[in-house]
Order: structure tokens, then sequence, then C-alpha cells
């Protein structure tokens, strides 16, 4: 299959949400062959400043964080391209900088509709982990508006993540957000976060 550039292929038009800030929207400029992707990792949303996001360079802290909870699940690379390499894709459930703490429900909605034509891109996706509450709802949406109903169930995370979820013939991880000041703080969720991506990566 020839490359694509994902950056091509989904977009917002219109930037209807409230509760966000489109300075920073962010979608992956990326150029890669679709059907080397097996896992998709969703966190929330994207960083104000650019150079935070996952593919900004071995510097950003989206991409500093994120290489430490795979290092934490026994699995040391030195770049996110190396895990890009290995069949791992990154993106953010929410397109823009959300400006206040919880992103509203109507929010996550509209971006679901990015999130799914991008989830589409790749034709042999096996796995996606859904770091967040964020991400959890908005592959929820997309579910409701396939099947009429939710993909993973309502509950805490700590409480719901140990079952087994599928989606379209994917496994689905609800596990915790892995970018941001809490990922540093909360050695319980870093603990479970390098458990779910060992599960997760087990199924690659």
């Amino acid at each position: 299959m020839p490359t694509l550039k994902i950056s091509d292929c989904i977009a917002c038009q219109t930037f209807p949400c409230e509760d966000v800030n489109p300075q920073g929207y962010l979608i992956p400029d990326l150029s890669i062959d679709p059907t080397t992707i097996k896992m998709v990792m969703i966190s929330e949303s994207t960083p104000l400043d650019s150079k935070a996001y996952f593919y900004a360079g071995g510097e950003a802290s989206y991409a500093q964080t994120t290489r430490q909870a795979f290092s934490q699940a026994g699995i040391n690379v030195n770049s996110i391209q190396e895990l890009l390499k290995s069949g791992v894709y990154f993106t953010t459930a929410i397109k823009c900088a959300k400006t206040a703490y919880r992103i509203k429900a109507a929010t996550i909605k509209n971006c679901s509709h990015i999130l799914e034509t991008e989830l589409g891109l790749f034709p042999k996706l096996k796995v996606l982990m859904l770091m967040g509450d964020a991400a959890i709802k908005a592959l929820n949406a997309i579910a409701r508006r396939k099947t009429g109903k939710r993909a993973i169930p309502s509950g805490s995370t700590y409480k719901i993540r140990t079952s087994e979820y599928t989606f379209q013939d994917m496994r689905l991880f609800p596990s915790y957000l892995q970018v941001g000041p809490s990922f540093g703080i909360e050695k319980s969720k870093q603990r479970m976060i390098a458990e779910d991506i060992t599960a997760a990566m087990a199924l690659m």
C-alpha cells in the first residue's frame, strides 16, 4: 500500500468547540505506510505548544513521558519514531489544546468523528490503547454510532481496565493518561499503565 500523509487525510473544518484552543490544533504530520500500524495509543488532547507533541523530537514532553511508560513496561526505545516503526501510532482524542481540566462531552463527540476517520486509515489495526477518560469517551462515541452501544462500560478505570473489551475485531485497553504532569506524580497509575502496555504489546 502506498505511503499516505495523515494530515492530508483528516482535518477539522469548522472548529465548533467552545472549551478548546484552536491555536493548539494538531494533526500528526506523518507520511507512513498505514498497513504497518497495528496499535494506536490515544491520549487526551494536543498540547498548546506544538514542540511538546509526540512527533516533535526527543525532548518533547509527550514523547518523553510516553517513552518512560514503555520503558516501565520493559520496552526500551530511544524515540517515538522507533515505536512508530514497530507498528505503534500515537494520537489524541481531541485535536486542539484544552482550556480547562475537564473536556465537555460535546467536544469529545465532535472530535470523535475525526478520530474515527483517523483510525479507519489503518487496515491492519489490532489494538487500541485508550489513555484517559477523554479517549475512552471518544471511542464510546464512535461505538455508539456504529453499534448503538458503548464499547467500554462506565466506571472507574482501575475497576474496568482488567476486563477484556473488543470493538470491530480490535482489542481495547482502557488505561490512564501517560502525558501531562500527573504521570510523573502518581506511581500507582504508572504501574497500571505499564501493565496495560505489556498486555497490549503482547497482541502485536
